[in-house]
């Protein structure tokens, strides 16, 4: 009887120590957060994005001069882009350039929503890393795209008026127009912005509203650089495209990376579980 008594004392003893030990290891496991960057991932792809930086600036500050007299023909242009061969639009060119000020959006957005205590600062930092790396690959890969010098902008072709100044004093970068960086630059901080909010405000009855905003807004951007002069609409069309493609990409990468790893802490251990 007293050896059944003792049993079961220590069965409920361990019991209960283990319903303990479950509760502090709730407390101390990390908490599942809407963004992961890792040192295997974000180390190499931040190495690769600074390279092709440095490629791109190579080459989109080499571009030189071509002739006005050595210009490709009107009639080798897509035929959508060549009512747009020639012109070019002083305003919608200074309204293009300050649309600039929107890539503050999804940091903004992600700061204020860190701001009202709805996601953390691990979220905003690994966001903000996120955003940097598809603004600068997106940048880059524009800038080595253009310094092939596929055609120029249309403004070079503007034979009166303030484009034909523009043309007179164009330096080498005015005859690369494929394709448009502001409307890869546009797309990229468009999808960044509908994806914070997505992820933070899954529940939002402003979803849709906040996606179509910023895709608006983007469109927006690249029409104004086919109205500036700066570029065909075919320049903004693959623009658009590359953006939102590096978007995906990158968030993606980092998705997979996050499903990938399972993180435990427990009383004098931590480690790491990969799934491949």
């Amino acid at each position: 009887m007293m050896v059944k008594s003792f049993f079961r004392v220590i069965i409920a003893v361990l019991c209960a120590k283990t319903l303990v030990f479950s509760a502090v290891l709730q407390e101390i496991v990390k908490p599942e957060h809407h963004y992961e960057v890792s040192v295997r991932l974000d180390v190499p792809l931040v190495l690769g994005i600074t390279l092709t930086s440095a490629l791109g600036v190579y080459r989109y500050y080499g571009m030189e001069r071509i002739s006005l007299n050595d210009l490709k023909p009107k009639s080798e242009f897509l035929p959508w882009d060549r009512p747009f061969v020639g012109h070019y639009s002083d305003w919608a060119t200074t309204v293009s350039h300050y649309s600039g000020v929107l890539a503050v959006a999804p940091l903004a957005l992600a700061g204020y929503s860190w701001y009202k205590g709805d996601a953390d600062g691990h979220d905003f930092g690994a966001f903000t890393l996120m955003f940097v790396e598809a603004f600068a690959l997106q940048n880059a890969i524009n800038q080595i795209v253009r310094s092939s010098q596929l055609w120029p902008r249309p403004y070079v072709y503007a034979k009166r008026g303030e484009g034909s100044k523009k043309a007179e004093s164009a330096r080498g970068e005015a005859f690369g127009s494929f394709y448009s960086g502001h409307s890869s630059a546009a797309f990229t901080v468009a999808i960044f912005t509908g994806e914070w909010f997505s992820e933070i405000y899954p529940n939002s009855k402003y979803k849709s509203l906040v996606w179509a905003s910023s895709l608006t807004l983007a469109g927006g951007v690249a029409a104004l650089r086919v109205m500036a002069g700066k570029h065909y609409p075919t320049d903004v069309v693959v623009g658009a495209l590359v953006g939102t493609g590096v978007s995906l990409g990158v968030l993606k990468l980092h998705e997979i990376c996050k499903n990938n790893i399972s993180f435990w802490v427990i009383p004098g251990n931590i480690g790491a579980v990969f799934y491949f």
